[in-house]
């Protein structure tokens, strides 16, 4: 089951159906709060976003449940049994094209990809989403304590959105973070994986590799022994942008434009883009703490895996691709 929140105007209809999702939505005026953002000002900064992509395309919350059956991991812990849903993005396509299914990186959105789907849906059927606890998603109470249990909160609420989806197999993209989600899905579930493709995956080295050794004499000084107790203490960066409040929008609006203007290795954004990136970057940070949380349970301290890709046990035959 499926809410429709959005779409472009010459973009299908699908069909809508009420939920506790919107529930969430604050009734307080932004201007009120310390935080001002909401789930109605991440999705309303994703359309503005979005507008700049010509496919139509249609965004619904495909509803994965409370969890999937039997499994130790549930995606909240709570008396009820509220519905969680997965923010997903649907371009317009060709019949017959093949499905792209698109996973962002930490600290992203789906929305990120909007430079990309244009020249992506004229070739593929086009699908991304918000991982649980990011965007426009639903942002359980991150209650992980391991990092086999965090991989699970990913991997299993994807094959949960996956067959809300009816998807039987597909290309998997991932960039990333979202690559080592990707990668851990395809090795979980690589009957449902055509083809695996990662852009600049994160997870494959170790601290153990020679490398890191520059790591372990930055942790013996006072500043790597407190940026160490940070990340340990699962410090993010969005909680910097929280702190800061009604300031966090222009740090927010400073890191866009130094990232994806002066320091970009590519096209740089036009005005416009930058704006509206600028403003979608806010509002999905600024939100409830969930996903992220991930951090420290995935990597350790100068962002090597806990429990690397390169070092998987098992090898199914997937086709892959890195980029």
């Amino acid at each position: 089951m499926a809410e429709e929140l959005g779409s472009s105007a010459s973009a299908p209809t699908t069909t809508s159906s009420s939920s506790s999702w919107a529930k969430t939505r604050s009734l307080w005026p932004s201007i009120l709060r310390w935080i001002p953002t909401s789930v109605d000002h991440i999705i309303a900064a994703e359309k503005r976003l979005l507008s700049l992509v010509k496919t139509p395309y249609v965004v619904e919350q495909v509803n994965i449940g409370s969890g999937p059956p039997g499994s130790k991991i549930r995606w909240f812990r709570s008396t009820s049994d509220e519905p969680r849903f997965i923010n997903t993005a649907t371009f317009q396509s060709k019949e017959d094209s093949p499905t792209l299914v698109m996973v962002h990186g930490y600290a992203a959105s789906q929305g990120f990809f909007f430079r990309n789907f244009d020249a992506l849906a004229n070739r593929f059927k086009v699908i991304a989403i918000d991982q649980l606890g990011w965007g426009g998603s639903s942002r359980p109470d991150f209650t992980c304590k391991s990092t086999e249990e965090t991989e699970a909160w990913f991997i299993d609420s994807f094959e949960e959105w996956r067959k809300a989806k009816n998807l039987g197999s597909f290309i998997l993209l991932g960039h990333s973070f979202g690559g080592y989600v990707a990668a851990k899905y395809a090795l979980k579930h690589p009957e449902h994986v055509q083809h695996l493709i990662l852009v600049g995956p994160a997870g494959f080295s170790s601290e153990s590799e020679s490398k890191s050794e520059w790591l372990a004499k930055f942790r013996e000084t006072w500043k790597g022994a407190v940026l160490n107790h940070l990340w340990e203490s699962n410090f993010t960066p969005q909680k910097v942008v929280r702190g800061l409040g009604p300031w966090g929008p222009d740090l927010v609006n400073r890191y866009t434009t130094a990232r994806f203007g002066a320091y970009s290795t590519g096209e740089v954004l036009t005005e416009e883009e930058s704006k509206l990136l600028s403003d979608y970057v806010y509002h999905t940070l600024a939100a409830k703490a969930s996903g992220e949380l991930c951090l420290k349970y995935i990597f350790s301290f100068g962002a090597f895996a806990r429990m690397p890709l390169i070092q998987s046990t098992r090898q199914p035959n997937i086709c892959c691709s890195h980029v």
